[in-house]
């Protein structure tokens, strides 16, 4: 039995998804994805605004493996809060082929950012999305980005795009790379030209330290499974812009989905439909995400 009875309407991660069509390019990267627990090894957190299923890193590694990539970047999941132990077990387990982003507090000593950063902890997350958040963190962000700045660490940011206008001119201070989750979860029922979406693409046209993650069809299509047709236009729009600054994952094991299970596999095989070329292919899941997440690695093999 698990330490934590998962929420009654949580759906669990798909047992069985298919062999993806598309062959992701040797040394292929799922920039987002996360661990929970297990439940009775790392606890989930009291102030957790769900419960979730277990999906341990050796889970995560086998999905690896069978979807045809190489690494992960495992994103700190807001069921743990910021207890980053399970983060920091899998990092540490993967053989270096995985690289962490981390919730961490403005009260964190510079003793335990070193120790997440020797885990492989790259990046911290904030969640402006105000149903998963009691409030939106608009100082410790400004103090952790001061903290992280001198690691070479980015800041992943998490929010709605009805909430962009509001939040622009404090994103466009941060001092740091941002990566925006999810190309700010856009409303895909409204054009890809239209004045919210334009909106995101400015910010990433004018601010060249933001980047996009062109993931999680399944959180923003209407026309929904396998194909999530209506979201394509809209992440291609961004991977075509802005080839250089673009990064893709799986979002394993899906936390907080409602509606279906999405197939991980189907999700791979949505990447030649927005990343078209090979070119582009190879940038997305290899390029990028190894100079932002093992930049020595990167820099020793392609030159500075």
């Amino acid at each position: 039995m698990s330490a934590f009875t998962p929420d009654a309407d949580w759906l669990h991660w798909h047992p069985s998804p298919k062999k993806p069509d598309f062959v992701p390019p040797a040394g292929a990267v799922d920039a987002h994805c996360h661990v929970f627990g297990p439940g009775d090894q790392f606890p989930f957190a009291p102030e957790r605004k769900y419960t979730p299923c277990d999906a341990s890193k050796d889970q995560l590694w086998a999905l690896r493996d069978h979807l045809g990539f190489t690494r992960n970047v495992i994103v700190q999941a807001t069921c743990h809060g910021a207890d980053n132990r399970a983060l920091v077990d899998a990092l540490e387990h993967s053989g270096g082929l995985a690289r962490g982003v981390a919730t961490v507090r403005p009260d964190i000593t510079d003793e335990e950012l070193q120790a997440l950063h020797a885990a492989g902890v790259r990046g911290v997350r904030f969640n402006f999305v105000k149903r998963l958040v009691d409030a939106l963190p608009f100082d410790s962000l400004h103090t952790v980005a001061e903290r992280i700045k001198p690691l070479g660490w980015h800041i992943v940011i998490y929010f709605e795009a009805q909430e962009l206008p509001e939040l622009y001119d404090f994103f466009t201070s941060l001092p740091t790379t941002v990566v925006v989750d999810h190309m700010g979860r856009p409303d895909v029922s409204q054009p890809v030209d239209g004045e919210e979406f334009q909106l995101f693409i400015r910010l990433l046209r004018e601010n060249g330290n933001f980047w996009s993650k062109v993931s999680c069809p399944e959180r923003l299509s209407q026309t929904g499974p396998d194909t999530y047709d209506d979201v394509v236009p809209f992440a291609r729009h961004v991977v075509e812009h802005f080839p250089e600054r673009v990064l893709w994952g799986t979002d394993w094991p899906h936390p907080n989905m409602k509606s279906h299970m999405p197939d991980d596999g189907a999700l791979v095989d949505m990447i030649p439909r927005i990343a078209p070329t090979p070119e582009l292919q190879q940038k997305l899941l290899v390029e990028n995400p190894m100079r932002l997440y093992w930049p020595e690695e990167w820099e020793a093999q392609h030159g500075a």
